[in-house]
C-alpha cells in the first residue's frame, strides 16, 4: 500500500469521526428543539397555576374544616374536609365556631367570618369589611375599596376571598368557610369515637387500665382512614406481586430447558419456547392487564395473571440463557456416577444456576412491588385502587399523600427483604461449594 493509498485512507477515516462527532450532538439537538416546540414547554409557565399548586401541597400535609351555610334554609353545616363521615353533630361546633342566630367564624389574627340571618361579613385586618348579601340578584358583594386585589375574586354570581387565615366562597345558593390546621385530623379517631381529643397521657392511662383494645380497635376501624381496608390493600399488592413472580418463575424454569440448546436437541421445539417467550415479554404488562381485565373481569387475580404472563417471558430468556452457559464437566461428573437424567439436572445444573436465578427472581419480586400498584389501579385491586379513588376525588389530597407514603414504605421494606434473601440464599449457596 503506497503512502498517498494509506493518507487517503487516514483522511477519510478522520472524516467520518468528525462527522460523527458533530452529527450526533446536531442529531440530539435538533431531537430536543423538535420536542421544545411540539409540546410547546414554553408554554408551560402560562399554563401553571401557582395557587392550585399551592392549594394542592397545603393539601397533603394539612387538613381543612368546612363550615357551610344554605342560604336558602340557613342551616349550618360543619365537617371536616367536607365529609358525611367527619360531620359534627347538629348542634355541636369546634371552638372557633359560636353558633346561634348569627354564626360567628373566628379564623384568628383579628380575621372573623359571621353568618347573618342573610347577609355574610368578613372582617379583614389592614383591609376593611367585605359584605355580601346573597340573593337572586347574585351575592351582592360589596368591598372596601374600588381596587380587587389578587386574593380576592368577584363576579354577579359569586365571591371568593382566599387569605392565609382561611378561605370564603359565597354563591347564591351557598356560603362556606375553609379553615386550615396542619396534620391530617381523625387519623386516629373519629369524632363518634370516645377517644377522640383525648390526650396522650389519658390514653396511655386508660390503655394500662385495660381499655388498650378497644382503642386499637377504634383506631383499626376509623370509617375516614380506613386502616383495615388500607392494610388488607397492601397485603394484596404484596400478594399480586409474590404470586405472579414466583408463579412465573416456576413455569419459566422447564420452559427454559426446552429452550436451551445443550439440553434440547429439537431445534423446532428451542424455536417455539424462545417464539413463546419473546411473546409474552413483548406485550406490556399494562396491556395484559387490559386484556385478562376483559376477559377475567377487574380483580387482584387478573393482576397477578398479567405480572405471571410478563414475567415468564422474560424468565424464560435470562433461565435459558443462563442454562446454556452451564460447565458440562460438572454435569458428566454426575453422570459417571451412574445419575439418571433428572438427577443430573438436578445435582449438576441447579447448582450452577441457582445463584442466577434466585438473583433474578428477587430482583423482578422487588421490582412487581412497585408495579402491583399501577396494576392494581386498573384492576381494581390492592393500594393501587385506593391511591386512584383518592385522586380521582381532587379533594382527598392527603389521603394521596398517606397512600404514596405507604407506597414507598412498602417498596423500602421489601427492597430489604430482597437484599436479605439474595445475601443469605445465594451467598449461603456459594459457601457450600
Amino acid at each position: 500500500m503506497t503512502a498517498q493509498t494509506l493518507k487517503f485512507e487516514a483522511e477519510r477515516s478522520f472524516s467520518r469521526k468528525r462527522l460523527v462527532a458533530f452529527g450526533v450532538p446536531a442529531l440530539m439537538i435538533a431531537y430536543l428543539t423538535y420536542i421544545f416546540f411540539s409540546f410547546d414547554i414554553a408554554g408551560l409557565a402560562e399554563r401553571a397555576s401557582l395557587k392550585n399548586a399551592q392549594t394542592l401541597v397545603a393539601d397533603s400535609y394539612s387538613y381543612k374544616t368546612h363550615v357551610e351555610r344554605d342560604n336558602r334554609s340557613g342551616e349550618i353545616k360543619i365537617a371536616i374536609e367536607g365529609e358525611r363521615k367527619g360531620e359534627y353533630p347538629s348542634g355541636t361546633a369546634p371552638s372557633w365556631v359560636e353558633l346561634g342566630d348569627s354564626t360567628r367564624i373566628d379564623l384568628g389574627g383579628g380575621h372573623v367570618i359571621t353568618f347573618g340571618e342573610t347577609a355574610v361579613r368578613y372582617e379583614i385586618p389592614d383591609y376593611g369589611v367585605i359584605r355580601a348579601d346573597p340573593g337572586r340578584g347574585g351575592v351582592n358583594a360589596i368591598l372596601p375599596t374600588e381596587d380587587v386585589p389578587d386574593w380576592i375574586s368577584v363576579s354577579k354570581n359569586r365571591l371568593a376571598v382566599t387569605t392565609d387565615a382561611g378561605r370564603l366562597t359565597v354563591t347564591r345558593n351557598r356560603a362556606e368557610v375553609f379553615r386550615y390546621f396542619l396534620g391530617w385530623e381523625l387519623f386516629f379517631f373519629t369524632l363518634d369515637s370516645p377517644y377522640h381529643g383525648m390526650p396522650v397521657s389519658e390514653l396511655a392511662y386508660r390503655a394500662s387500665a385495660g381499655e388498650l383494645s378497644e382503642i386499637l380497635n377504634a383506631i383499626w376501624t376509623n370509617t375516614m382512614w380506613r386502616h383495615n381496608d388500607v392494610a388488607w390493600a397492601i397485603f394484596e399488592t404484596i400478594l399480586m406481586a409474590f404470586l405472579g413472580t414466583m408463579g412465573a418463575a416456576l413455569i419459566a424454569l422447564p420452559l427454559g430447558f426446552l429452550a436451551a440448546k445443550n439440553f434440547t436437541p429439537l431445534g423446532g421445539l428451542r424455536f417455539a419456547a424462545r417464539r413463546l417467550f419473546d411473546f409474552l415479554r413483548g406485550v406490556d404488562g399494562l396491556i395484559w392487564t387490559i386484556v385478562l381485565s376483559r376477559a377475567f373481569g377487574p380483580g387482584p387475580l387478573t393482576g397477578t395473571l398479567a405480572i405471571l404472563l410478563t414475567d415468564t417471558g422474560s424468565f424464560g430468556k435470562m433461565f435459558f440463557e443462563a442454562l446454556e452457559n452451564v460447565d458440562g464437566k460438572q454435569i458428566e461428573g454426575v453422570q459417571s456416577t451412574g445419575a439418571k437424567p433428572l438427577q443430573r439436572y438436578r445435582f449438576g445444573v441447579i447448582p450452577q444456576v441457582t445463584p442466577i436465578l434466585l438473583s433474578q427472581v428477587l430482583y423482578y419480586l422487588e421490582s412487581n412491588t412497585r408495579s402491583a400498584t399501577i396494576i392494581g389501579a386498573i384492576t381494581g385491586g390492592g393500594i393501587g385502587l385506593l391511591l386512584t379513588q383518592a385522586i380521582i376525588t381532587q379533594k382527598d389530597w392527603e389521603e394521596v399523600t398517606y397512600y404514596i407514603v405507604l407506597i414507598i414504605i412498602m417498596v423500602m421494606v421489601m427492597d430489604w427483604v430482597s437484599g436479605w434473601l439474595r445475601r443469605r440464599l445465594i451467598k449461603g449457596d456459594e459457601g457450600g461449594h
